[in-house]
């Protein structure tokens, strides 16, 4: 039996995907666009409402009583390959470059 993880991040994008951060620090991207004629998230076709995405009780949530379960959201997303922070070199305190 698979862990279940929580949501703790959403950044919903204009092209009806969903960025997430999951509790194990993994950023994934999951694609809405073949739910959209599936009840109940028909509504989410309103792109005002669908960008409203945010998380709750560990899985994403929009207004008029609509989530999905994180488990869909984990099985049926891409994993993202982590971005490196980028450093300013010139910016750094004590090293000569």
């Amino acid at each position: 039996m698979k862990k279940l993880l929580d949501i703790i991040k959403v950044k919903p994008q204009k092209d009806y995907t969903l960025l997430l951060v999951f509790e194990n620090q993994e950023t994934r991207l999951f694609d809405m666009k073949p739910y959209l004629d599936k009840k109940p998230f028909i509504k989410l076709k309103d792109s005002s409402l669908f960008m409203q995405a945010q998380v709750a009780y560990g899985t994403v949530v929009w207004s008029g009583n609509i989530d999905i379960a994180p488990e869909t959201l984990w099985d049926n997303s891409k994993r993202l390959k982590p971005v490196l922070p980028i450093i300013n070199r010139t910016k750094r305190v004590g090293i000569n470059l």
